[in-house]
């Protein structure tokens, strides 16, 4: 089994290394983003909280500032490009110039390719692709602006390498976001713009929604026994991850998708197990439930 990593709390780069920058986290009052919020404060950033939900909002802000950090909360719908202008020029106020983004905000629930309504594909496309678009787009221009380098981490998923039966959705528009990051890592080198990714595999967490919680194995030993690494990820690692790769340290980094998944996704056994149709999988967790 892989070994843990350092505990939680315990500073990945200097205290300083993000002093006099602030850092925007869409999605960062829950789960992952939460996590990542956390880390960037503690090497010294100040956050943005960025969300449509104010309950999100507040609990970010309030782990940002048990960590020691200092944070502030907008309200945004990320698909509306004028909300995120107006939401960061609201953070920049109160936070000061905005220079590393992480696009972490997504949408996703398992269905039937089949059974997909427009509306469930609309929505999940327009926050992932449409919205990581709007707000990288949204940072840049203030860094080109300012003259001012800047670092941008798009979350991904390890099923936007693969596909992702169950959640066409989500997996074609952070198949998008991957080749977006590609892009944009190129034409915005010149202004001194990083663009990286970073998929992470599975980080159980306590904001887990329960359709996604229910599609695991009961109990973290079992879903620790479906891992080459025989463990589970811990959320401030996958903090200390996004935090490098928007940080000086990885300065000569950009187009790159850092994996943290255990190489969980490049597994492949001699003999498969027997195939079960995605459908059945869901109608039983359906069942379960």
């Amino acid at each position: 089994m892989l070994p843990e990593p350092p505990p939680a709390g315990r500073p990945m780069l200097p205290a300083d290394t993000f002093a006099g920058t602030t850092a925007v986290v869409t999605g960062g009052g829950t789960g992952l983003g939460k996590a990542i919020a956390v880390e960037l404060a503690r090497a010294g950033a100040a956050v943005g909280i960025l969300s449509r939900s104010e309950d999100h909002r507040l609990a970010g802000v309030a782990a940002v500032e048990a960590a020691g950090g200092r944070a502030a909360h907008a309200a945004a719908d990320i698909r509306e490009p004028d909300q995120v202008t107006a939401a960061v020029d609201q953070l920049e106020e109160q936070l000061g110039p905005v220079r590393v983004l992480v696009n972490n905000a997504a949408a996703n629930f398992p269905v039937l390719a089949a059974d997909m309504s427009p509306n469930a594909w609309r929505a999940v496309a327009r926050i992932v692709l449409d919205g990581t678009f709007f707000c990288s787009q949204d940072l840049h221009r203030r860094c080109r602006a300012a003259g001012h380098p800047g670092a941008i981490c798009n979350i991904l998923a390890t099923q936007s390498f693969t596909g992702g039966p169950g959640m066409a959705h989500a997996s074609a528009a952070k198949a998008g976001v991957g080749n977006l990051t590609k892009t944009l890592a190129v034409e915005w080198a010149p202004d001194g713009v990083r663009v990286n990714a970073l998929a992470p595999g599975l980080f159980p967490h306590d904001d887990m929604r329960d359709d996604l919680k229910a599609l695991r194995t009961t109990g973290e030993d079992a879903d620790a026994r479906r891992s080459p690494a025989g463990r589970l990820g811990r959320v401030h690692e996958l903090g200390w991850a996004v935090s490098w790769l928007c940080s000086p340290y990885a300065a000569f980094v950009s187009g790159h998708t850092l994996v943290v998944d255990r190489a969980n996704w490049l597994r492949r056994d001699f003999v498969m197990p027997e195939f079960t149709p995605v459908a059945d999988q869901l109608s039983a967790v359906l069942r379960r439930d």
